[in-house]
């Protein structure tokens, strides 16, 4: 069976951030863009983002949007 798509978004991102191509500190673009980017609704980033939350590898800042956690 196939990974769920908030799996895969999560996983693209996290391999953004291991990768350096997006770095502590650095906003991630807003759920409507990573909508338009990723071709899914707003339900299936809002799982992505408790992903990565769960993950520990961002944080939001309520209002401002959500950033690459800092070491």
């Amino acid at each position: 069976m196939a990974e769920p798509l908030y799996q895969q978004i999560a996983n693209d991102i996290t391999r953004q951030i291991e990768s350096g191509v997006l770095k502590p500190g650095d906003r991630l673009p807003s759920t409507r863009q990573l909508c338009e980017i990723y071709e899914v609704s707003e339900t299936v980033i809002r799982f992505t983002m408790i992903q990565l939350k769960a993950r520990g590898l961002v944080y939001g800042q309520p209002g401002r949007g959500v950033y690459v956690k800092k070491d």
